[in-house]
């Protein structure tokens, strides 16, 4: 567990006790301080009766406290938390920021933190894989794997790899990273911010909270160029330096003597990996590992589950999970890894229309929907390719195994969020998983 002197003798009050949540009440109390904790759910209340004081802080006289400490999955626009904090002067913060404020009485470390709409979670574990593999003593937190506070600190000379979400930047005053990187940014989570500029600009936030000499940021040359506050952050007052991520796999290939080949990463294939494998090779390079080192990772490196995993062959068919897939920029990438493709697709839409997936329904044989979007995604396939309506993912399942030939590819990469009929994308990955088990 992280804990830290900062913290002694001082009041918070964390509101919501799931992972997150347990994990920060645990190290505050650790750590000497006074904690006010809420969830609204008995059962994850119980296991801190009599240990600190169980109250909502909504119902609170927050006077004198140092934060309220809330998961990235309350809402600050609407959630009345924010403006309850705010009559006492008091910021309402996250556990990352709780990290960043344990730091200094940490052992000399540095941290990498990545952002984005889309890839965040792959270039994270890559990062993170290089790393291990190169002998650098690290973990990886954030919006991935084990809570932060819940993890035992890295010795000298570790590296902190954190997964951000613009939910848990939007809660920060004081992280500020070695290595930032912004992989993309495209319409996402609108209902949480005033527009795609506010929400754009969470993400570049990032980059603002720099303030160490010699940190970098790493960004696609196109953002750079379009937001001219990342290409010129380091010109305010600190002594970093950006660096695009064209620039990086340029680099890499006129560097590594066997040149750039991503059949050699078989856990990284398709064209957007090609952005996933610059910024983590771009963040290697910047903490010191040479290029062999890191190509020798990216060939054992895993991938993610639901991510593009390839989940069996039956038949001469491959059976792809890609539940992470929620948005259409997500799904896209997938479909342009692939050929001859079988796509189930729907759940629960972000926004209308396919978005980027259209440009990529040529490597489309015929889709199958399901979920809350299903008939709106049959509307706009069936003029392109034929589309069975399925509504449940064992329907699709089902009659896409009974219409694949071998060399076909079914594709679970459904473009929507799975709440329509799942907890989570985990959740129906899972459940694709075990269909195709059972296909066998």
């Amino acid at each position: 567990m992280i804990n830290s002197p900062a913290w002694k003798d001082k009041r918070y009050a964390v509101l919501g006790l799931a992972r997150s949540g347990r994990a920060t009440v645990e190290a505050l109390l650790a750590s000497g301080a006074d904690v006010l904790a809420w969830d609204d759910r008995a059962e994850a209340r119980e296991p801190f009766v009599g240990r600190c004081v169980l109250a909502d802080p909504l119902e609170a006289d927050l006077t004198g406290y140092a934060g309220v400490v809330v998961s990235p999955g309350v809402p600050l626009n609407t959630h009345p938390i924010k403006p309850h904090a705010d009559r006492f002067g008091v910021p309402v913060i996250g556990d990352i920021e709780l990290f960043a404020q344990a730091r200094a009485d940490l052992p000399p470390h540095k941290v990498v933190g990545i952002t984005g709409t889309n890839g965040k979670s792959t270039t994270t574990a890559l990062v993170h894989h290089i790393l291990k593999t190169a002998g650098v003593p690290t973990t990886m937190g954030g919006n991935i794997g084990l809570p932060i506070l819940e993890q035992d600190p890295l010795p000298e000379g570790g590296v902190y790899v954190l997964e951000l979400s613009s939910y848990q930047i939007d809660l920060l005053q004081s992280l500020e990273c070695d290595v930032a990187i912004l992989l993309n940014v495209t319409p996402d989570h609108l209902d949480r911010y005033e527009s795609f500029a506010d929400y754009a600009n969470a993400k570049i936030r990032l980059f603002w909270l720099q303030n160490i000499k010699g940190s970098v940021g790493i960004a696609p040359e196109a953002l750079m160029y379009e937001h001219g506050e990342i290409a010129g952050v380091h010109t305010h007052g600190n002594a970093g330096s950006d660096v695009s991520i064209e620039e990086i796999l340029a680099e890499f290939e006129a560097g590594v003597p066997s040149g750039f080949d991503q059949n050699r990463w078989p856990s990284l294939k398709g064209p957007h990996n090609l952005q996933n494998i610059g910024a983590a090779i771009g963040a290697a390079r910047s903490l010191g590992l040479t290029f062999d080192v890191i190509e020798a990772a990216l060939r054992t490196y895993p991938g993610l589950p639901h991510r593009m995993e390839r989940v069996a062959e039956i038949s001469g068919v491959a059976y792809i999970n890609d539940s992470k897939g929620t948005n259409t920029a997500a799904s896209a990438p997938a479909l342009a890894a692939f050929g001859n493709i079988h796509w189930i697709v729907g759940g629960l839409a972000k926004e209308p229309g396919l978005g980027e997936c259209e440009a990529e329904m040529g490597h489309v044989k015929a889709a199958y929907t399901i979920g809350k979007a299903g008939p709106d995604f049959a509307a706009l396939i069936e003029p392109i390719v034929s589309v069975e309506r399925c509504e449940t993912l064992d329907h699709a399942v089902a009659k896409a195994a009974q219409n694949a030939v071998p060399g076909d590819t079914v594709l679970l990469s459904p473009a929507c969020a799975s709440f329509d009929q799942y907890a989570d994308f985990e959740k129906r990955g899972e459940h694709f998983r075990a269909l195709v088990e059972a296909l066998k």
